[in-house]
């Protein structure tokens, strides 16, 4: 294996000290801590996971978090009076609508509904167009995730070529954004990318979010190249990422690995927003 390893859950440790540095600042300052809302519609187990896991990080670094679990059968119109109860308490700096959810609630509609000051995960419309126009606010925590990761290794981003595979709000718009905004050349692919190999051979950057387990082989990656792996799959009863880790890492410069690369990050960006989120409304006096 020539690669290094882009260790997210050691840098993400890190930042959690970093976080309950600052969350211990402004408790001691303001006299409350800052507080999260997780809101989980349904019984996805990735996402009971999930939540679980960032009720734990929260603890770790002295913040607060409530989780508000729903049963699979709530309307959407009870989902967004929470929400406006939420945006409305002065002691929640912070929410984060759980996705995936169920069918009759759009997600998008959800996320409109939450003050922007509180959308720690950064997918409302302010914070996006925040984002698209290069000022950006509370960033979208995975690709926030992966910029922090690439900086702590040293990874210069600017004049690079980067190819971004996938095109979702989550991930694959706002990081092709963000490396833009970083000097990089970058390329979005995406499910109706013809000849995605002729693309993926040029990257020096290479970001996969596509959901296919291994869908990146050895061949189709620039010798010496970054690789980040966004990937969470099931295949043969383990977990997978996008990209066959162990032959693509005989040929790449830098490769996140899966699990313990990005998914760390994450929560890591979510406890960072929700501190810049709850002193920023401490700041201004919007809370008690």
């Amino acid at each position: 294996m020539t690669a290094r390893i882009l260790d997210g859950k050691a840098l993400a440790a890190q930042v959690e000290r970093e976080v309950a540095a600052q969350a211990a600042a402004l408790t001691a300052r303001y006299g409350v801590s800052p507080g999260l809302a997780a809101v989980l519609v349904g019984d996805d187990p990735a996402s009971v996971l999930y939540v679980r896991r960032k009720a734990e990080a929260f603890g770790r670094t002295g913040m607060r978090s409530e989780t508000f679990h729903l049963p699979a059968s709530t309307a959407e119109a009870e989902l967004l009076q929470l929400i406006a109860t939420l945006n409305a308490r002065p002691d929640i700096h912070g929410i984060l609508p759980q996705q995936p959810m169920p069918e009759q609630i759009n997600p998008r509609t959800v996320f409109e509904r939450v003050d922007p000051a509180k959308d720690v995960d950064g997918l409302g419309p302010m914070n996006m167009a925040a984002l698209l126009v290069g000022r950006p606010r509370l960033v979208p925590c995975t690709p926030a995730g992966i910029m922090r990761l690439l900086e702590h290794a040293g990874i210069e981003v600017g004049g690079k070529d980067a190819v971004v595979i996938g095109r979702s709000l989550i991930v694959g718009r706002p990081i092709a954004l963000l490396l833009l905004q970083a000097n990089a050349t970058v390329t979005m692919c995406h499910t109706r990318t013809r000849e995605l190999a002729a693309h993926t051979r040029r990257a020096d950057i290479l970001v996969v979010a596509a959901g296919k387990a291994r869908l990146i082989t050895r061949e189709m990656v620039k010798p010496g190249a970054v690789i980040v792996d966004v990937g969470v799959n099931r295949a043969d009863g383990r977990l997978a990422g996008d990209v066959d880790f162990a032959a693509v890492a005989e040929v790449a410069g830098w490769i996140t690995p899966v699990p313990g690369g990005v998914g760390p990050m994450t929560i890591a960006m979510l406890l960072r927003n929700t501190v810049q989120a709850a002193e920023a409304q401490l700041r201004s006096g919007k809370t008690v």
